[in-house]
């Protein structure tokens, strides 16, 4: 298992009077360097304790958390405040400023705490944090004196004050308007374009989509990232709802998958490979219209316009082809209820079409 950050089976669970709680169950996951992530899931779903365990103010009951070669839940608790601050920034939804504190004061307290940088560095950093989110003409100002999305940017700027490699994120955008919020999130998308790593909880499904990826959490388990991926428009419960009906199938290189004519009864999404797509030529051979990489879906033409299967799908020739399917009820029931996702399938179902009409009228040029 690679990745900088890692979750190896994470479980954690609670003692209660009715009985043991298991907020997370058999986690793992993986977080590249320089990716930003947002985690998304109901309230309760264990989203902010999975937060918790990456950021060492919690602890798993058996599993491992690793963040580049060190092994966080492993830590004393001072080794974990001197490994936090030198590697975490953490960002809270009720931005945790100290009122009584200018937000110079509270930008510099963090390095004060770790020892970091001479006091005059830490006065020309704090102002050069200040400045970067926007406020430093702000700097000797109490915090109550700033809106609720000026707070928040300060608190970035406090979070970034060691310069950690990670910033983590719980809620940063819960108490704001959606204009700070789209502030919010821009200043992390800059972040993560100087090389940060950032992942954030939110309940924000429009933001999350803007992140690099986004990891769904529903009943202290992850649901399967690609349907996240392909199905970007569904909400939190019609993700759990499909999550727990996909099949995986396996399928060798230059394996047929979907023939033109065929009956429509599935919907595809590559996990792993890459596919083809073909059409009939009436002479026998095939045109090739498309090829689709992990992450892509098909099969959806047939399902959403009824008819037959509309083009040939085959695995690619040299590597094998890894998809889980959802069945056509399920499909059809997620199309009916989310009004969002009919218009991608048909704004995607127009696009393919078009290329087709376009590759096979250059083909018989």
């Amino acid at each position: 298992m690679t990745g900088w950050i890692q979750f190896r089976n994470v479980h954690k669970t609670f003692p209660t009077p009715a009985g043991t709680v298991t907020v997370l169950n058999n986690i793992t996951l993986q977080i590249e360097r320089g990716e930003f992530v947002a985690i998304i899931g109901k309230s309760g779903s264990g989203k902010s304790t999975l937060l918790n365990m990456l950021t060492g103010i919690d602890r798993p009951t058996a599993g491992q958390v690793r963040v580049g070669a060190t092994r966080v839940e492993s830590l004393s608790e001072n080794q974990m405040a001197l490994w936090r601050g030198q590697n975490v920034g953490i960002v809270f939804q009720f931005f945790q400023l100290l009122p009584t504190l200018s937000l110079l004061d509270n930008v510099m307290l963090p390095m004060d705490f770790a020892n970091r940088y001479t006091p005059r560095e830490r006065t020309r950093r704090a102002l050069e944090l200040l400045e970067k989110v926007g406020l430093r003409e702000h700097a000797q100002k109490l915090p109550a004196a700033l809106s609720g999305g000026q707070q928040q940017r300060v608190a970035i700027a406090r979070a970034l004050a060691n310069d950690p490699p990670l910033l983590v994120a719980d809620e940063p955008t819960g108490n704001l308007d959606s204009a700070a919020a789209d502030s919010i999130f821009e200043l992390f998308t800059a972040l993560v374009a100087q090389g940060k790593t950032v992942v954030m909880v939110t309940h924000d499904n429009d933001l999350a989509r803007r992140a690099t990826r986004t990891i769904v959490v529903a009943d202290g388990e992850i649901v399967n990232t690609y349907v996240a991926r392909a199905l970007t428009t569904l909400n939190i419960n019609q993700l759990s709802l499909a999550a727990a009906h996909l099949k995986h199938q396996l399928y060798p290189p230059g394996a047929p998958i979907l023939r033109q004519g065929d009956a429509a009864n599935e919907f595809f999404i590559i996990v792993r490979g890459e596919c083809d797509v073909t059409l009939s030529h009436p002479g026998g051979a095939e045109i090739l219209v498309d090829h689709l990489a992990p992450g892509a879906y098909f099969g959806e033409m047939a399902l959403v316009r009824g008819g037959t299967r509309t083009a040939n799908v085959r695995a690619w020739e040299q590597s094998a082809v890894e998809v889980m399917t959802l069945d056509r009820a399920l499909f059809e029931n997620l199309a009916h209820e989310s009004l969002a996702l009919k218009q991608e399938l048909e704004r995607i179902i127009a696009e393919r079409a078009l290329r087709a009409a376009r590759v096979n009228g250059a083909e018989r040029a």
